[in-house]
């Protein structure tokens, strides 16, 4: 049985400034999931941190590459080796970023990974936008978040995209998306690529249980593979803290629903979750509304690992075992995240 590891990756190096004056806010998103009991209500192991460098694009400009690149790709180097590390110890890491650029860690992990075990490791990229640009289809680049994809399947400078010369992280015809909206602005260059996925129409006409199910079934020629879920594949009506907000993505049960079908494969090697931004979200309705949807979708894992005890969760974090949520039509039920005795005020707050 593989236990849940925690690792905090509170990175905010590959987003620009919010405002001259500010850095992005995602760096907080671990220790506001953390103030939720994530981890003892997950029944996890606290796997630590790794600490990125200070933020500070200075000077940076259109021409100069990808900004605070040498310190994306040290701090991608560290965030392999432990991820490493809990691989080898048989555990399931659950990754807390930070943005997007953490794939190029958990990426040169995933790749390391697949030397060991002779195969290649796929990826399913389950995100609101693509993160496909590149200098071979756009002026320039900067933001290592939003050349994410891109960087991880070879495509970029090489600090970034070979770091140790094992360019691609993952091959093409291994990774497929989830939750793209139909309007990206890279889905022709995905689609010249062979780069298969399924934007939010597609997800939601064929129901999410089964669109997780079809991405396992793309993959099943690989040894193993490797989850990226950027919140912004929510909705904004449900989840507006998030740096780049994009009109009509999911709802937090079908988020749950692909969580669960992608997690219960033993082929699935780890999970990481992206771009969330407590500066956006000063009361905490959102990242307690991120944390339920995180315990509900790995319900799986917890199930098949170590049982949480009552005693371990914040007194008004218990978990409630009355009901399922209801499924799709022909999808397993989902177990529901715990609800804390503040919901209901919550929802009124929203309303």
């Amino acid at each position: 049985m593989r236990r849940i590891a925690v690792l905090d990756a509170p990175s905010n190096l590959g987003l620009r400034p919010p405002t001259p004056t500010s850095v992005p806010g995602c760096a907080k998103a671990p220790g506001a999931l953390r103030d939720h009991g994530l981890v003892a209500r997950l029944g996890a192991r606290d796997a630590g941190c790794i600490t990125p460098a200070r933020y500070d694009p200075t000077g940076w400009q259109p021409g100069d590459g990808v900004a605070q690149s040498e310190d994306i790709a040290v701090f991608s180097k560290r965030l392999a080796d432990r991820i490493g590390q809990l691989l080898e110890a048989g555990e399931f890491p659950v990754v807390l970023g930070g943005d997007c650029s953490v794939l190029i860690g958990t990426g040169l992990a995933m790749r390391r990974h697949g030397s060991t075990v002779d195969g290649h490791i796929g990826l399913v990229y389950v995100d609101g936008h693509s993160d496909f640009r590149h200098q071979g289809n756009a002026s320039y680049v900067g933001a290592a978040a939003g050349e994410a994809l891109a960087l991880a399947t070879g495509r970029g400078q090489p600090n970034l995209a070979s770091i140790e010369h094992r360019r691609p992280y993952f091959r093409d015809v291994d990774v497929v998306l989830l939750g793209i909206r139909s309007h990206d602005e890279y889905r022709l260059d995905l689609q010249a690529a062979g780069i298969l996925g399924r934007p939010v129409p597609e997800l939601r006409s064929d129901g999410a249980a089964r669109s997780a199910q079809w991405a396992r079934t793309q993959l099943a020629d690989c040894a193993g593979f490797w989850v990226h879920v950027d919140v912004d594949v929510l909705d904004p009506s449900v989840m507006p803290a998030v740096d780049a907000p994009d009109v009509g993505g999911i709802a937090y049960t079908e988020l749950e629903l692909l969580l669960a079908g992608l997690v219960a494969a033993p082929e699935c090697l780890g999970v990481e979750i992206t771009v969330f931004d407590p500066d956006y979200d000063p009361d905490g309705v959102y990242a307690r509304e991120l944390a339920d949807t995180l315990v509900a979708g790995l319900a799986p894992l917890r199930s098949a690992t170590f049982p949480v005890l009552d005693d371990e969760l914040p007194a008004e974090e218990v978990l409630d075992d009355g009901g399922v949520d209801m499924a799709e039509p022909g999808e397993p039920a989902i177990v529901p995240a715990a609800r804390t005795s503040l919901e209901s005020a919550a929802d009124a707050e929203r309303s």
